[in-house]
């Protein structure tokens, strides 16, 4: 038989993804996969159950339905304070993945090298692989995940042809300030790179900081891809709709791209989250209110359990320190499956995230009903067993 794709080698399968399966069949609570278990609003599954009946059922326009590209433009440029032309500076995805893997593949050639934190998403180095590119990586320093400005600018020149930037961050939390932000713009507009943004936790942000958008700063709205998704603000992970927003030139480059690898996002899902779309400010009040009580809730009871963690500024995950209840040495994905079975607490193995050693670290994730969350931390209570 022939071989292979090689590529495959430098990448697992997500074991974000793996822990999942591993807590349903240990029926553990899963704090590993960030997906809520509660419902979406309540807008946007009457119009689903509407739009059911009357379609759209038929291939959308590639570029997204008009009406969809509408709403999430005059959403963005609410928040971004930047205009937007439906037509021209947005693509609708098969969620925020899609729309990174587009952008990526858009911007870069083989061979070229890519800028990310780490503790990165575990999608993006694949994503980079996968695009022939090379990931180059800075380290976000515990316990805060600043990254320091020599550093980064070293990583500027090894000729770096963009920058991957999550931002509230994913997984550590952070939300990066003004000043960092434009630090990372001027080295961008320094050495003649691309930034790209995933911005799905734009609205979860906590302590009165402020999300700040790449494309808005002084130079960078010819040089940013914006790439995001509905499945966090609105609960609707598995709808699967995302969009990227840049300037004509690149957007039309990532359109090709999104043409051949998708053809559309789902039309009836489009439709129906319209009504997501067209929430008033009053909604992601509430919504960061939400997050705020479930933040504290979990974050809480891992200080009464004695657990220590890196407090999170924005997005609904947290990074806790296991390893008192690891063996030296042990390995982290081994001990996140035992914890699964023995505490009934599935969470994600710090190794998936960290390109250098963090042992013992961990993902958790809070977005879960009241319920839920007292009953993982009941369960933690277990870990002193292990």
């Amino acid at each position: 038989m022939q071989e292979l794709s090689r590529k495959n080698k430098f990448f697992t399968d997500s074991v974000i993804r793996r822990m999942t399966r591993v807590a349903i069949a240990e029926n553990a609570v899963n704090l590993a996969q960030g997906f809520p278990d509660f419902d979406p609003p309540a807008e946007l599954t009457g119009r689903l159950k509407e739009i059911s009946e009357i379609g759209p059922h038929q291939y959308p326009i590639t570029m997204g339905a008009p009406n969809f590209r509408q709403a999430a433009c005059r959403k963005c440029s609410r928040f971004m304070g930047i205009p937007l032309d439906p037509d021209k500076n947005i693509v609708v995805t098969i969620g925020s993945t899609e729309a990174m893997v587009d952008t990526i593949f858009a911007l870069t050639n083989p061979g070229d090298k890519i800028i990310m934190f780490s503790p990165y998403f575990e999608n993006y180095k694949a994503q980079s692989i996968m695009a022939d590119c090379e990931p180059i990586f800075v380290e976000l320093e515990p316990p805060s995940y600043k990254f320091d400005a020599g550093k980064l600018e070293d990583a500027f020149k090894k000729g770096a042809k963009a920058i991957l930037i999550c931002n509230p961050s994913n997984p550590s939390g952070r939300v990066f300030t003004y000043d960092e932000m434009k630090t990372i713009a001027d080295l961008c507009i320094k050495y003649d790179a691309y930034a790209i943004t995933d911005e799905v936790y734009e609205h979860i942000i906590f302590g009165g900081r402020k999300m700040i958008y790449m494309n808005s700063l002084p130079g960078m709205w010819e040089r940013t891809v914006a790439c995001s998704s509905l499945s966090k603000t609105y609960s609707i992970t598995g709808w699967r709709l995302g969009y990227a927003i840049a300037e004509e030139s690149i957007m039309n480059r990532i359109k090709q791209y999104h043409d051949f690898n998708a053809v559309g996002a789902p039309a009836p899902l489009m439709e129906a989250a319209v009504a997501g779309l067209e929430m008033p400010d009053s909604y992601y009040k509430e919504f960061g209110d939400h997050y705020l009580h479930m933040k504290e809730i979990f974050t809480g009871g891992l200080k009464s359990l004695g657990i220590p963690f890196a407090e999170p500024e924005g997005t609904y995950f947290v990074l806790a320190d296991l390893s008192p209840y690891m063996r030296k040495g042990e390995d982290d994905i081994a001990f996140c499956e035992k914890m699964a079975k023995e505490v009934g607490v599935a969470v994600v193995p710090g190794s998936s995230f960290f390109q250098s050693p963090a042992f013992g670290v961990v993902r958790m994730h809070f977005a879960k009903k009241d319920e839920t969350l007292h009953e993982a931390l009941n369960r933690l209570e277990k870990l002193k067993r292990l």
